[in-house]
């Protein structure tokens, strides 16, 4: 594959551009937002010719690379023809909402990115109404026409009834089609003939998508959408300037999203340009900037003039249907291997993530050494605990609940609308879990390909703990995806697990001989010469009851000579389970230990007898209620 020529050098002097082009990249997950940044950056000359650049440029943090998706939205900036264009790459994935609504606040259009086999998919939906409820123009680029189910007349056709049914305006549905093949560098106006660069989808970016609305004579005004951060100079503000100037040395105020304001001094000014910041003796209106030397600054103020203050509304994003409970590692291998343990450490951590991610909420509680942690779902929470166990700390966490709201119908729920695409023979299996979960059939469409999409509209709950036994019943080649739909009344009880834990009877380490005659009880997530702790979860049950069994008994010693090498082989191997395998796996009474080099499911009390006592007057008030 042949890399396209850079299609032109940009003038020197960044200073003396006057055409800005400020847009964001939405899409679903895995339809190629950042290859297609790649490649736009590539043909602009950020790269030396012979520079050797990874994939993915834009996804810069180690999570997002391991899981391939965007996590963070991120700006970058390029040039085309005199006109600086501002990008900004947004997630995917529905849980990173949050990210796509604020990243929206700085732009003035979206190059919304549709794959030529799949078609819009449930974040497409999402992303799009984001993009028209702020009354943006949109240019629809249809992705990986190479592909050889591709249908790209098909795909166009469904993305514009995807306009109407959101209530685009007319102004909104006269959107241009661009063809690429994003891997490639490839673009045209046509899918059966493209371009050997990006050409054409720089020309309608600059055709179709307006410059921003700004007054450059006024004062300054500028909404904080990004905070990032420096090791020289500290906190960072990032946002669109929507009038006025700004430059170093400038008295601002800072208008603070609570409603509080204070005096503070601009340090440097900078505009974003070929994946860095670039310092700027002075940024003017319409551009994507970001300025330094206010400490107390956070996503939703306003910098504005001290004279005529004009602040602007603070940053609206869904708010979250999910919680965890934080709270100290207590367990007896607490603090082998974290950095970060006490309360206050896991306090500071959290109130910093408030900072940068607008789509969580931290609470204290009555109980001391816990917070509660409420995001937009599973993996929002999950990126936020693999990141803090990264950065050396330990802690531990609940199992995942949904947050209920009263209302004048009574307890209300998030219910998900879930989209499935399945094989035909698995959907009788699928359904019946659906079922299970409270959820109920909202469409149904055979494809020609033998598979079937259905979707679905399910309580929270029931999605929580889905995704194992979904890939168990289609053996791995199902897939699914939800967004947040409403909250509506609360349906009936769901089957919190159909199974029970293994739990350690006495701390020690895990003998060979315990594990062989122990097999048939159930999984082990344990091997022979792990350490483990008496009330540590070491297994899953086959039975649906809790088992507590002795995995450190040793062999009683006897003239026959034990072989500890040929039981270990004839072991199944122990399931090691991913942080969110042991997320879903959780249930009410466990909670999950992690710690830098590894993750434990544990019990929350610990004394077999206490908790022993503990389910008996559970049961036994379930009982008395019933009656």
């Amino acid at each position: 594959m042949s890399t396209p020529t850079p299609i032109e050098e940009p003038p020197m002097n960044q200073n003396e551009f006057t055409q800005i082009r400020n847009i964001a990249i939405i899409a679903h997950v895995d339809h190629g937002k950042t290859t297609l940044v790649d490649a736009m950056l590539r043909q602009t000359n950020v790269f030396r010719q012979n520079q050797k650049v990874d994939d993915r440029i834009l996804d810069s943090n180690d999570l997002e690379k391991e899981r391939g998706i965007t996590i963070l939205s991120k700006n970058t900036g390029i040039v085309y023809k005199n006109t600086t264009i501002n990008i900004v790459d947004t997630p995917g994935h529905a849980d990173f909402g949050g990210e796509v609504e604020r990243a929206l606040n700085m732009v003035d259009g979206v190059v919304l990115l549709i794959d030529a086999v799949e078609g819009p998919m449930p974040q497409t939906r999402f992303v799009l109404r984001q993009a028209l409820q702020r009354k943006l123009k949109a240019i629809v680029v249809v992705n990986k026409v190479d592909r050889p189910a591709s249908r790209p007349a098909i795909v166009v056709e469904e993305t514009y009834d995807l306009f109407i049914d959101l209530g685009a305006d007319d102004h909104q549905i006269d959107f241009p089609v661009v063809y690429t093949i994003a891997l490639e560098g490839k673009s045209g106006l046509s899918s059966e003939k493209l371009e050997d660069d990006l050409r054409p989808l720089f020309t309608q970016i600059i055709d179709h998508l307006p410059a921003p609305e700004v007054n450059p004579e006024g004062s300054p005004q500028m909404l904080v959408t990004t905070i990032e951060y420096s090791n020289f100079v500290g906190k960072i503000a990032v946002g669109r300037l929507n009038s006025g100037r700004m430059f170093a040395g400038q008295n601002i105020l800072h208008a603070k999203s609570n409603g509080e304001s204070d005096l503070a001094t601009i340090g440097q000014t900078y505009i974003f340009r070929n994946l860095k910041r670039e310092e700027q003796e002075v940024v003017t209106a319409g551009n994507i900037v970001a300025v330094s030397g206010i400490e107390s600054v956070g996503i939703g103020d306003t910098l504005t003039d001290p004279e005529n203050p004009q602040p602007l509304p603070p940053i609206k994003v869904e708010e979250p249907t999910v919680r965890m409970t934080f709270g100290v590692n207590d367990s007896p291998f607490s603090g082998r291997s974290g950095k970060f343990l006490t309360s206050r450490q896991i306090r500071e951590r959290l109130w910093r993530e408030l900072e940068s991610n607008v789509s969580l909420r931290v609470e204290e509680t009555s109980v001391a050494n816990e917070f509660v942690v409420a995001g937009r779902g599973e993996l929002h929470l999950a990126i936020l605990i693999e990141t803090m166990r990264r950065e050396l700390y330990e802690f531990t966490v609940s199992k995942p609940e949904v947050i209920y709201k009263q209302s004048k119908k009574g307890i209300e729920e998030p219910v998900e609308h879930v989209f499935i695409e399945v094989g035909n023979d698995y959907l009788g299996a699928v359904s019946e879990l659906i079922n299970q979960r409270q959820g109920r059939l909202v469409d149904l469409r055979y494809n020609e390909d033998n598979t079937v999409l259905a979707e679905y509209h399910v309580p929270t709950r029931g999605i929580l703990g889905f995704r194992q036994p979904f890939l168990t019943i289609t053996r791995g080649t199902g897939t699914f995806h939800s967004l947040f739909h409403q909250y509506a009344p609360k349906v009936g009880e769901i089957l919190d697990r159909e199974f029970g834990s293994l739990i350690a009877l006495e701390t020690g380490t895990v003998k060979a001989y315990a594990l062989e005659h122990l097999q048939q009880r159930g999984t082990f997530f344990v091997s022979p010469g792990d350490e483990v702790y008496s009330g540590q979860v070491v297994g899953q049950n086959i039975r649906y009851e809790d088992l507590v069994i002795n995995v450190c008994k040793t062999k009683n010693q006897t003239g026959h000579r034990s072989t500890p090498k040929s039981i270990v082989k004839a072991l199944a191997p122990a399931r090691i389970l991913s942080l969110d395998d042991a997320v879903e796996y959780l249930s009410f009474d466990e909670i999950l230990e992690v710690t830098p080099i590894a993750l434990r499911i544990r019990k929350k009390d610990l004394n077999h007898e206490q908790r022993i006592r503990a389910e008996k007057k559970r049961k036994s008030e379930q009982e008395g209620a019933i009656t």
